[in-house]
């Protein structure tokens, strides 16, 4: 006999199953953007973008947007397009000022932000379980940065951090976005990357002065970025958090920092400090004390 899946326990698996793909996606991004680095980065921001569109182009729909409201309208055209953009390319320029698998891991403090988003919109406070998890997530963060601030002040990979930072704000609200709104967005990803994409062109213009396309393996490693991390994986997401309880799918993206840190030293683009390790054990630590 084949085994029946009761309706209730298949879609928590199988966004189990679609979150996992997108950790391990996830994981591979900072990885990607070290070998991408010959390229300036709101170029690489939007070719990223690009790729990424027509990599979820075959799950595009017609979906009705107009029926949600002026608010949610102006949330899902204007408003995500923007977060996609600013989270992407503070990630790449982060990347850039500061230590590869330092400005990642500060960027996967997400996930506890997101906790942070949910809590406050569902019950109208934060648990205290949620502020000691955040504190936690972000005392390993500060394990980082404050060593740098206080010996260089704030310049060079301070910037870099407080980027990664804001990239993490970026992806918190649009997965606290994903979430609330009342239609689902993976059928509108292809357009929101585009204008994203759009957007991405447009800075890259004005404060870069080239719209001309990466070569060689920066070009390679930028498509890879779009069709993997921020085209199946961001599909991935959306599915894992509208099939999937929001603590047991959020709990899975804890480990990307510390998978993602491992594959820099294993290429060999990062060297293995002490603090690296301990605070990628805060950070997971602090994500899991936040979801509970």
């Amino acid at each position: 006999m084949h085994p029946v899946h009761s309706p209730a326990l298949f879609p928590r698996w199988y966004s189990v199953g679609a979150a996992l793909v997108a950790v391990m996606l996830w994981s591979a991004a900072p990885l990607l953007a070290e070998l991408a680095k010959a390229s300036p980065p709101l170029q690489l921001t939007a070719v990223t973008l690009l790729a990424g569109s027509l990599a979820t182009l075959p799950l595009s729909r017609r979906v009705n947007v107009a029926a949600c409201g002026a608010g949610w309208q102006l949330s899902v055209w204007v408003g995500i397009p923007l977060l996609i953009f600013g989270a992407v390319s503070t990630y790449f320029i982060g990347m850039r000022l500061a230590p590869a698998a330092e400005a990642a891991l500060i960027t996967y403090t997400w996930p506890v932000l997101f906790v942070l988003l949910s809590q406050w919109s569902r019950f109208g406070r934060l648990r205290i379980a949620g502020v000691v998890g955040a504190l936690i997530a972000f005392s390993g963060a500060a394990l980082l940065l404050v060593p740098q601030a206080i010996s260089v002040g704030l310049g060079g990979a301070t910037t870099g951090y407080a980027l990664a930072l804001l990239a993490a704000c970026c992806w918190a609200i649009y997965s606290w976005l994903s979430q609330a709104a009342p239609v689902a967005l993976t059928p509108l990803l292809p357009r929101l990357l585009l204008i994203a994409c759009a957007i991405a062109v447009i800075a890259s213009l004005l404060l870069e002065g080239t719209i001309a396309l990466p070569s060689g393996e920066a070009l390679l490693a930028g498509i890879s970025l779009g069709l993997g991390p921020y085209g199946v994986a961001m599909v991935a997401w959306d599915k894992a958090l509208r099939w999937g309880h929001t603590s047991l799918v959020g709990s899975l993206a804890y480990g990307v920092p510390i998978l993602a840190a491992l594959l820099l030293v294993l290429a060999g683009m990062s060297v293995l400090d002490w603090r690296l390790p301990a605070a990628a054990v805060l950070v997971v630590v602090g994500c899991l004390k936040a979801g509970r």
